[in-house]
């Protein structure tokens, strides 16, 4: 039987059709100068309601906290060389509070009748989404290992989507083993981390190859390319969740915007699929085979992505570590902490050393 997660609330439901998102992301920020909050919520309800016109199920934003996600470094990742990494999210940050950002966007996509959710980018952002409220959780590919993050979203029992593109299969079959352990309803999203992505690149039976895996957790694809073709052969190969970034044009100012759909673009896709005339698409250029390695495993943009757990406050010796004194950060290639999946094995544990705030945590401060 194929998987089928209800959306608690709705009468949605992921698995029953093909769901589609609008992956709004970051997108309501469209120059290069900062703007008022007002400003930036008037661009997002714009993009809800032009989303919400193309037909799309849902909206996808991403929200951050940039204390607990990302090291003060003068990084720049190569997919936006516009602002450094820490200034990028810290923008984001400052653009979206709480009170007069994200509840009243909710606010009004609940009005209009489509669903909204974000992508947090650490706890700390998962914890303001949860004030806000969200059916369920998204994380992207570059936090599919962010077990920090991970285990504060299991603790609320709503269903979970993961995106694919910066881990490799084995990676993939412990994130997915260890929330499916935890009995949480699983949504993973098959993805090529490319900005754009190349189509030579995609190999869509590795759908087919996850649906046969595991048959308990919905399929579907996150999509990079530019134009709906990809997307359209990842339906007839069995996906039942389509994600594509979304935006106004793309020449506006940002990370994302050159890899968006426009609103007539989406609305052609999902008219495409919901009239079956996504069967025309010769999938066979984009399929290449199940037993290929997910280009995750060696995607380049993982030394930025990837995070390393460190010590989230000033500790003294002989200090038990808690979830809350446990930090999950960006870059891995600089933090030189342990890897984030292995906070199961560091929490509980107790120090034998003072610690400060945003030190690395390795086996050697337990020894």
């Amino acid at each position: 039987m194929a998987a089928h997660i209800p959306i608690l609330g709705t009468s949605k439901a992921f698995g029953e059709g093909v769901f589609f998102i609008a992956e709004i992301g970051k997108n309501f920020i469209q120059t290069e100068g900062e703007q008022p909050v007002a400003e930036y919520l008037e661009n997002a309800k714009k993009l809800v309601k032009a989303a919400k016109e193309a037909g799309a199920d849902a909206v996808k934003f991403q929200t951050h906290e940039v204390e607990d996600e990302q090291l003060n470094l003068n990084i720049v990742s190569p997919h936006f060389k516009g602002a450094d990494r820490y200034s990028w999210i810290t923008r984001n940050m400052l653009a979206s509070p709480v009170d007069t950002f994200w509840k009243p966007l909710k606010k009004y996509c609940d009005e209009i009748g489509i669903l909204f959710f974000s992508t947090p980018m650490s706890r700390k952002a998962a914890i303001k989404l949860k004030e806000v409220g969200v059916p369920f959780w998204k994380v992207g590919s570059g936090d599919v290992q962010d077990y920090v993050m991970l285990d504060f979203m299991i603790q609320t029992g709503k269903p979970v989507i993961i995106s694919s593109g910066m881990v490799s299969l084995s990676e993939l079959d412990e994130v997915i083993n260890y929330i499916r352990s935890n009995r949480v309803p699983l949504v993973a999203l098959y993805c090529i981390s490319q900005y754009p992505a190349p189509k030579e690149y995609f190999n869509l039976a590795t759908i087919e190859y996850l649906a046969e895996k595991y048959p308990d957790v919905v399929i579907g694809f996150s999509d990079h390319s530019l134009g709906d073709e990809v997307a359209l052969a990842a339906v007839k190969v069995g996906a039942k969740v389509i994600e594509k970034h979304f935006s106004f044009s793309r020449d506006l100012w940002g990370a994302d915007h050159k890899v968006s759909m426009t609103p007539e673009e989406f609305k052609e896709m999902v008219e495409k699929v919901r009239s079956g005339k996504y069967q025309n698409v010769d999938e066979k250029p984009y399929y290449g085979r199940k037993d290929k390695e997910l280009e995750g495993a060696e995607n380049k943009f993982r030394p930025y992505f990837n995070k390393s757990l460190m010590v989230g406050k000033d500790i003294p010796t002989g200090t038990v570590l808690t979830r809350e004194m446990i930090f999950a950060m960006r870059p891995k290639m600089y933090a030189k902490g342990l890897p984030a999946q292995e906070f199961p094995r560091v929490l509980g544990r107790k120090t034998t050393k003072a610690l400060k705030k945003f030190d690395p945590i390795t086996d050697s401060v337990f020894s």
